[in-house]
Formats: C-alpha cells, sequence, structure tokens
C-alpha cells in the first residue's frame, strides 16, 4: 500500500494527540509527516497557554524529532504560492486565516497532501486534502 507524503496541520496533530482513531491510523502509516514553521508556531503557542505545557512540549519535540518527521521551511516559493491561494480566495470572496494560507501554500509547493479536519482548506483549488487513511493511498 503506497500512501502519500502528508502536511499535518494543527488540528490533525490534536487529533492524533487526543488518540482519535482515524487520525492515529494515518499518521501510523504515513511514512513522510511534513510540518511547517506556521504550525509548529500554531503547536507551541498553543501548548504556552495549556496546563501541561512542559510534558506537551517534550512530546511535540518527540514527534518532531522522529525520523519520519519533516520540517518544510517558508521561502520566496512558498510565498509565490501564498500569494496565489490569496489572490484566488480573494476573488472568490473566501478569506480564510492567513496562516491557513501559509500551510496550504507548502502543501501545494512540495506536492504534499494536507491531513486536516480544517474546512477552511476546501476553498483552495489545487490543494490535495484528507482526513482518513483511504485519501492519501496512492
Amino acid at each position: 500500500m503506497a500512501v502519500k507524503p502528508v502536511l499535518l496541520d494543527t488540528f490533525a496533530y490534536i487529533a492524533f494527540k487526543r488518540n482519535q482513531s482515524e487520525a492515529v491510523e494515518i499518521i501510523r502509516n504515513i511514512e513522510v509527516i511534513g510540518v511547517n514553521t506556521v504550525i509548529i508556531g500554531e503547536l507551541l503557542g498553543g501548548l504556552m497557554i495549556g496546563s501541561k505545557s512542559d510534558t506537551n512540549r517534550q512530546q511535540l519535540q518527540q514527534f518532531i524529532d522522529s525520523p519520519r518527521v519533516k520540517i518544510f521551511p517558508i521561502d520566496q516559493y512558498t510565498a509565490e504560492y501564498y500569494a496565489l491561494i490569496y489572490s484566488q480566495l480573494r476573488r472568490k470572496g473566501k478569506p480564510i486565516p492567513t496562516n491557513d494560507m501559509w500551510i496550504a501554500a507548502t502543501t501545494i509547493q512540495h506536492e504534499l497532501s494536507l491531513f486536516t479536519y480544517d474546512t477552511d482548506f476546501q476553498y483552495i483549488d489545487g490543494l490535495s486534502q484528507g482526513k482518513c487513511l483511504d485519501d492519501f493511498i496512492s
């Protein structure tokens, strides 16, 4: 079974940490799990206000340190994809949060599929996304 590489968004990571069976199944079966610095920032921000900040931060670092996890940087090429997504959504009259546009731009730039439970991404043309393992099987 060939499984596409994914970019894991913030909600998907939270579902995995909450042991939601579908999210756990996806994470167990994906060979390349991508994150970008925006996702890491969102996760760290959430952890800083939580009651188990130190433990959750250590668990996040262990996850990031996994050999299956790859951090995709935001660069000038990502900015080009961001600009395309921004203009597309403006024309459609469907604004979404800025961080979500950076996440989508990274996903498209690196030809990944986005593992997400966030419905905002549905408005972005050309974005491969899913929320169950079958969505990522090629």
